[in-house]
C-alpha cells in the first residue's frame, strides 16, 4: 500500500495511490464512522495505536469511492515538517566510503561503526519541486539517492530481531549536500542543509510490500545518464543494525525518519567532479518504490 500527503484545491489530505490515482484516507475512514486524520504524522500514530487499521484500509475496495489522479492532484513529500530533524547515516555504502576518501570530504575510509549526522526539512522537497541554491553561498552541489525508513512505533533499545516491529514504511530520499561548505565547515551540517536540500518522495511504501531485510535496486540519473547504481544489499551496516544501534539510548518515535546512505557515483567522487548545475534533472528511483524526481534551479 502506497501512502500519499497531496493537495487538491488548496486542501492538503493523506491518500492512497493506486495506479496512478488518490484515495483520501478520511473517505475511507468516514464510511466507517471512524476519527479523520489530518497528516502522515497522524497517520503513523494512528497505526502504532490501532494494529488493525491497516488490515481494515487494505481490505477496502476503492472503487467504492471518488479518486482523483495524480496529475488532478499536488503532491507534497510525503511527511512534510518531520517532528525531528532526519537521521542519516553517512558512508553506508563501500564503494562511496572509498570514493569520498580520496577527497577532502572525508579521509578515513570504509567506517567501522555509523557515521551519524542529521538534516532538516522545512519543509520536506516535493517530487518535482526545485532543488534551489544561491551561487553565492555554494558551487558544488551534489546528490545522493538514498532509501529513507519511516518508523512506525516508540522503541528505544531496540534488538536487532525486532527491527522490523518497529518501521511503519520506506520511502526515497535525496541527501542534496553542498560539498565546498562541508569542507569548508570541516563538519556537514551545514552544507546538508540549505533550503530544498531534502526531496522526499513521491510516496511512502507500507512495509509489509517490501520484504525484509531489504534488498533493493537503487539508482540516481541526472539528464538522463546514470551516475549511481547498485542494491540496499550493499549496506556495511543493515537495517536492523542501525536501528538497533542508534536506537541505545535514544528513543525512537512514530514518524521518524532514518536515511540510510547513498552508493558510491556521486558528483563529487568523480574525476573530474561533476557537480548539479541549473536545469538539470535528477531522477532518484528505488525499486519497488519509485522514482523521485527533482529540477536544479540555481539563483544568481
Amino acid at each position: 500500500m502506497n501512502f500519499v500527503t497531496c493537495s487538491y484545491k488548496n486542501e492538503e489530505f493523506v491518500g492512497i495511490e493506486n495506479s496512478g490515482y488518490i484515495t483520501a484516507v478520511n473517505d475511507i475512514l468516514a464510511a466507517a464512522e471512524e476519527k479523520n486524520i489530518c497528516s502522515m504524522l497522524e497517520l503513523i500514530d494512528a497505526f502504532s495505536l490501532d494494529s488493525g487499521l491497516y488490515t481494515r484500509l487494505e481490505r477496502t475496495d476503492l472503487s467504492r469511492f471518488n479518486s482523483l489522479s495524480l496529475r488532478e492532484v499536488q503532491l507534497k513529500a510525503p511527511i512534510p515538517y518531520p517532528r525531528r530533524n532526519i537521521f542519516c547515516l553517512g558512508k553506508n555504502y563501500a564503494a562511496h566510503a572509498n570514493e569520498v576518501q580520496a577527497t577532502k570530504l572525508s579521509g578515513s575510509g570504509i567506517p567501522t561503526s555509523p557515521v551519524y549526522f542529521t538534516k532538516t526539512a522545512m519543509p520536506a522537497l516535493e517530487h518535482g519541486g526545485e532543488i534551489r541554491y544561491y551561487a553565492s553561498a555554494t558551487q558544488q552541489v551534489d546528490y545522493e539517492a538514498e532509501l529513507a525508513v519511516i518508523i512506525g512505533k516508540q522503541g528505544i533499545n531496540i534488538k536487532p530481531e525486532d527491527a522490523e516491529e518497529y518501521i511503519f514504511g520506506y520511502t526515497i530520499l535525496n541527501d542534496v549536500s553542498a560539498r565546498d561548505l562541508q569542507v569548508k565547515h570541516e563538519q556537514w551540517f551545514k552544507g546538508k542543509n540549505l533550503d530544498t536540500f531534502c526531496p522526499m518522495g513521491p510516496v511512502i511504501v507500507y512495509k509489509n510490500d517490501i520484504p525484509f531485510p531489504v534488498k533493493l535496486d537503487i539508482t540516481c540519473h541526472v539528464n538522463g545518464i546514470l551516475r549511481q547504481n547498485d542494491n540496499t544489499k550493499s549496506f556495511i551496516f543493515d537495517l536492523p543494525y542501525i536501528i538497533s544501534d542508534l536506537s541505545k539510548g535514544l528513543t525512537l518515535y512514530p514518524g521518524d525518519i532514518i536515511s540510510t546512505g547513498t552508493p558510491a557515483g556521486v558528483g563529487a567522487g568523480a574525476k573530474p567532479p561533476r557537480f548539479l548545475n541549473d536545469g538539470d534533472k535528477v531522477e532518484c528511483t528505488i525499486e519497488k518504490i519509485g522514482t523521485l524526481t527533482n529540477i536544479v534551479k540555481v539563483i544568481y
